[in-house]
């Protein structure tokens, strides 16, 4: 049975444009994303391990070597039984740094762009050969459908259209971070092909040929070399070999590090994975044994390669048959797609990239697609030039030894990724490159008959195919010992050492606390635009604040560290994590460090235990609930708490320091003190610098009231914790200070009420008989002379009593009286209102009064006592004016406090008097116009709304003429929320 050569490359054609639309309808989102991100689809997706040793090459494995053929399937099983111990590292590791390889892998652990490099060399020369398979398994199937189609044409056209639909569908993307929703929905389809066609070709054969398993069982006993075919050889070497093969691919094979890693929707996608590609590899599998001896029974004219082929035109169903090769097709388009795709990244990160980076002269990302897009062209034309010089000439069986062979040496330093941090580079490079060597001198060469190149050694060197797998382990062999004592024997460096430990199962990385040259998110754009170019520095920036949940402008030491990971794990899916490292260190480096060294950054260990609590066990997890319940202890400490590094970042701020404050821990925690509002960072950083251990009742006026604090500071230092730093404690004395106050007010009020009740006893009686005999004095006699003499003794007694009663006044008045009805008073109004009051007197017609306060200038107070004190002091600005003068008003803001000054421009006040003016009864006045009290009622009023008061005169230097008395109040704040300034490094 033949087709046509144009029927032929018609269906084929017609099966790859549908997996163009699939791909493509995918790409447009016509397709739900819950389908596409569900585990099913994942799981048939990394079917594309199989390849074409699923439809063909797997019988002819079975032919040779019985039930071995099943060690291909096994091993890989086994890996992903392993997940949670194999892929799971890997996975988060990938996930943490945008690792989309096996080589970017390689070369952050061990930190080296030479690992990486090597791994693509590596990988690039091994998977030659596997493409090749794929091209020769195409071709072949196509010359058998159509004979007179010729197998270079076929293996041509295969490869232009592999390279258009992973050009298409492969690099649509510009960023490497994201997924290709469209490949993995047609990869996934792959896989079901493949299936469905192996199971109903098998089902045919058992129903069709063999009349069911009776029949099937009564042909095997008739037979006794299909029987012995499938049992002989299941001890063979080359069936541990091939399983071991298969067990390093999960990770080290180019496309399943791919779709596993790099494409996974989910964790949980993976942990159903872990059981459900074994059961999709054990469905492939059932129907191999049939198709063997269906083959057989039929007397199929194909070689057991392609008896899946053979065996459906011994059938005569055109249908069967079209269908299988189709299978076989999608096979190796899928393998070709994935892992060219996988092998472009690698080449573009760690050959392309280390020798130009490019600047951003257009678009770096439309620059990036199309030098993978050329190299995936690349890869499949130097597949295909390998397929026509070398690969036609091998068995299939033989070019997957080869390519996975290769592979398995780099299975030594993907397991040191995550369970060995002694391995290091030397040690790896070493063992990788003696590995390779052998695997080249006693597989690849032989295999491709030019060992005669070899001659000059004078030992033949050309192995017979049924001991390929002693080579195999003996390169693994020298691989691991290699790699193992040069590790030992060598020292890793500091930085390959952290790297090592962030890799390694259940550790935590230790990052340093040093300071960025950098001081903003800004100066990370204008840093990275050196060699990226502003636009994509800006982008690049923007999307690490956006995963981050940072303001656009950023200052905090802290976060501008977590914004420097971020943008280097996103420029390492860019660009390979050597390039990105590399970029970093150099365009955003940290300052020098201090001959101390640097301490660690314990809100990033904080941040990472507290991922980590969950999977914590035994002694570590005893040891986790020690350190959270100490940490909880000092953020419920009723004591506000910080505790502040010796370069000023602040690394604990607890809930009662945030009550005090105002300022929650994660706006402050990460920042320099320098950062907080001005009053905390004056208070907190003076005191942190200052050598003094102990600071008591510091006042600091917070939103209109003064607060007294009592602060404690202690150095975290000694054996046990040599990075310095200090803890402070802030003890809010203002509750303690108001009762002091209020106390010392009612024994001053005592006192001064027994003085004050003795002197109106003594004094106020005489003086009311003086003023009875005065007003007798005037009904007995008409002279003038002694009716003006008793008018005078009247008003000498009135003024007597005006002063007793003054005096109780001031007795009565006293700190925090009326603290509890204060409120928010307009000094705009209160000045009005005292002038409108004096303007009601006939004294000083001719004085003006000019109220300069601004209307927004607000204290919190008693509004009447204040009336008061702009009475007495406008009233002498008054006296002390001369007719015609003027008595200014004016007030402003300066940081918390509100400062009012009221000036004249009279006389002024003598030097040596200015000290006296506000004690009780001392006036500057003449006899007869004033108590001497008003001032001492006015200090009394101002330190009872916790202000205070000064008196410059003259007030004019120039003129030595003018008094300005000056008073400084706490300025009212609504209850807005405090925020730390954004001020610091500017």
């Amino acid at each position: 049975m033949s087709f046509s050569a144009p029927g032929l490359l018609l269906a084929s054609l017609l099966y790859l444009v549908l997996l163009f639309g699939i791909a493509w309808v995918t790409e447009k989102g016509a397709v739900p994303r819950s389908w596409i991100r569900h585990p099913l689809v994942y799981t048939l997706s990394l079917g594309v391990y199989a390849g074409i040793w699923a439809v063909y090459a797997a019988v002819g494995m079975a032919a040779e070597s019985g039930f071995g053929f099943l060690a291909y399937y096994l091993g890989i099983s086994g890996a992903f039984l392993l997940a949670p111990v194999l892929l799971n590292p890997v996975m988060r590791i990938g996930r943490a740094y945008q690792l989309t390889s096996l080589a970017d892998l390689f070369a952050y652990r061990y930190r080296s762009q030479w690992a990486g490099t090597l791994v693509t060399i590596c990988s690039g020369t091994a998977i030659l050969a596997l493409l090749s398979m794929q091209i020769q398994a195409v071709s072949t199937s196509a010359s058998l459908l159509a004979p007179d189609t010729s197998p270079q044409l076929i293996s041509v056209l295969f490869s232009i259209i592999v390279v258009l639909f992973a050009m298409l569908f492969g690099t649509r993307r510009s960023q490497g971070s994201e997924n290709h929703q469209g490949l993995v929905l047609a990869i996934a389809f792959d896989s079901l092909v493949k299936l469905f066609s192996l199971l109903i070709l098998g089902g045919v054969i058992l129903f069709g040929v063999f009349d069911g398993m009776a029949g099937l069982e009564t042909w095997l006993s008739d037979q006794s070399t299909p029987v012995s075919t499938m049992t002989m050889s299941i001890d063979d070497g080359s069936w541990r070999a091939l399983m071991l093969m298969s067990f390093a691919g999960a990770l080290v094979l180019p496309h399943m590090y791919h779709m596993t890693f790099s494409e996974n929707p989910s964790p949980k996608a993976l942990a159903k994975a872990s059981w459900g590609l074994p059961l999709y590899l054990l469905l492939l599998g059932l129907p191999i044994p049939l198709i063997l001896w269906g083959g057989q029974a039929l007397a199929a004219t194909t070689g057991p390669n392609f008896y899946a082929i053979g065996t459906a035109q011994a059938l005569g169903s055109p249908a069967l048959t079209l269908m299988m090769y189709i299978a076989g097709l999608s096979a190796a388009s899928g393998l070709m797609i994935v892992s060219t795709l996988a092998l472009a990244g690698m080449v573009l990160n760690h050959a392309v990239l280390p020798l130009r980076t490019p600047k951003d002269h257009g678009d770096i990302y439309h620059w990036l697609k199309w030098v993978k897009r050329l190299l995936i062209a690349a890869i499949i034309f130097a597949a295909l030039l390998f397929h026509e010089t070398l690969g036609k000439n091998l068995d299939l069986s033989i070019l997957g030894a080869i390519s996975l062979s290769g592979m398995l040496q780099l299975l030594p330093g993907a397991l040191g990724v995550i369970y060995w941090p002694e391995g290091n580079r030397r040690g790896l490079i070493a063992g990788l490159v003696s590995g390779l060597v052998i695997w080249v001198v006693t597989l690849v060469l032989p295999f491709s008959h030019t060992a005669n190149l070899l001659d000059f050694i004078g030992a033949p060197l050309v192995p017979d195919y049924s001991n390929w797998h002693i080579f195999t382990f003996v390169s693994l062999t020298v691989n691991v010992t290699i790699f193992t004592l040069i590790s030992v024997l060598s020292t890793s460096s500091a930085e390959e050492a952290g790297a090592a430990q962030a890799c390694s199962l259940g550790a935590l990385s230790r990052p340093q606390r040093r300071e960025l040259l950098a001081t903003s998110s800004a100066d990370f754009t204008r840093q990275l635009a050196v060699p990226l170019g502003l636009g994509v520095a800006r982008r690049e920036v923007d999307k690490a604040l956006t995963q981050l949940k940072l303001p656009n402008v950023e200052y905090r030491p802290y976060q501008l560290r977590r914004l420097r990971d971020r943008v280097e794990v996103n420029l390492s899916g860019l660009l390979g994590p050597a390039v990105a490292r590399d970029l970093v260190k150099r365009h955003l480096g940290y300052k020098p460090m201090a001959s101390g060294g640097t301490a660690q950054d314990i809100r990033y260990v904080e941040r990472a235990l507290g991922d980590y609590q969950n999977r914590l066990t035994g002694l570590a997890g005893e040891l986790d609930n020690l350190r959270r319940h100490y940490r909880q202890t000092l953020q419920n400490l009723p004591i506000p708490a910080c505790s502040v590094g010796e370069d000023g970042e602040i690394l604990m701020w607890n809930n009662a320091m945030e009550a005090l404050t105002g300022i929650t821990a994660d706006d402050v925690v990460g920042a320099r003190l320098m950062a907080l509002p001005e009053h905390w960072h004056l208070l907190l950083d003076d005191f942190n610098s200052g050598e003094d251990l102990h600071r008591y009742k510091h006042r600091l006026d917070l939103k209109g009231r003064p607060h007294w604090l009592n602060l404690h500071k202690a150095a975290l230092s000694g054996p046990d914790h040599t990075e310095g730093g200090s803890i402070i404690l802030v003890e809010d004395q203002t509750e303690t200070r108001l009762l002091e106050d209020e106390l010392m007010h009612s024994e001053r009020l005592a006192s001064v009420g027994r003085l004050a009740a003795g002197v109106a006893h003594e004094i106020g009686n005489p003086v009311t008989g003086i003023s009875s005999l005065a007003q007798n004095l005037k009904l007995e006699t008409d002279d003038p002379d002694i009716l003006s003499t008793a008018d005078q003794i009247q008003q000498q007694t009135r003024r007597i009593s005006t002063i007793l009663q003054s005096l109780m006044n001031f007795a009565r008045t006293g700190n925090h009286a009326h603290a509890n009805r204060y409120e928010p008073v307009d000094i705009k109004r209160c000045v009005d209102e005292s002038i409108n009051l004096l303007s009601l007197s006939d004294k000083g017609m001719g004085i003006h009064y000019r109220n300069e306060c601004p209307a927004d200038l607000t204290i919190l107070g008693d509004e009447q006592r204040l009336v008061q004190v702009f009475i007495n002091l406008l009233a002498n600005a008054r006296d002390a004016s001369p007719i015609g003068g003027e008595v200014r008003i004016s007030g402003n803001r300066d940081g918390y406090s509100a400062i009012i000054e009221v000036t004249d421009d009279g006389s002024g006040i003598p030097k040596d008097q200015l000290d006296h003016i506000f004690e009780p009864f001392y006036t500057t006045k003449a006899p007869n116009k004033g108590t001497g009290l008003g001032l001492s009622l006015v200090y009394s009023i101002i330190e009872e709304h916790y202000g205070n008061i000064q008196v410059d005169s003259p007030a004019d230097s120039g003129t030595r003429r003018g008094t300005c008395v000056r008073m400084r109040l706490p300025a009212y704040e609504p209850d807005t929320g405090t925020t730390i300034s954004q001020n610091e490094g500017s």
